[in-house]
């Protein structure tokens, strides 16, 4: 091919065309057996069909966001259950040293 002739298209060209081009279908005046194959069967069933993937899509999404509330919701009760183990330890070395305490105060009381 001699060289003025050819060009080279980069795929934003290339795709940018393909839509552009179906744009163009669309929006021209056409014939319902054209408007079948752009667009698909149009009717109460494929509007009922759009209704119940919408409703999915919707369903999706919710579940999606319980499933994110559900894993943090597990992280605070990991963070919690670390904090009352901890806390537990802390009040059993706190009687332990209060008995510790008492004992050398009943031993000082006695020899005074």
């Amino acid at each position: 091919m001699p060289p003025k002739f050819k060009r080279h298209l980069n795929d934003d060209e290339v795709t940018g065309s393909v839509k552009s081009e179906r744009r163009n279908l669309l929006e021209e005046d056409s014939d319902e057996e054209e408007d079948f194959f752009l667009r698909g069967p149009l009717g109460p069933r494929n509007d009922k069909i759009r209704h119940v993937q919408n409703q999915v899509d919707e369903v999706i999404d919710v579940m999606q966001e319980n499933i994110t509330k559900v894993i943090e919701r597990g992280e605070r009760l990991d963070d919690l259950q670390d904090k009352s183990e901890s806390l537990s330890d802390n009040a059993t070395a706190f009687s332990n040293r209060a008995k510790q305490l008492r004992r050398q105060m009943w031993w000082r009381g006695c020899k005074v």
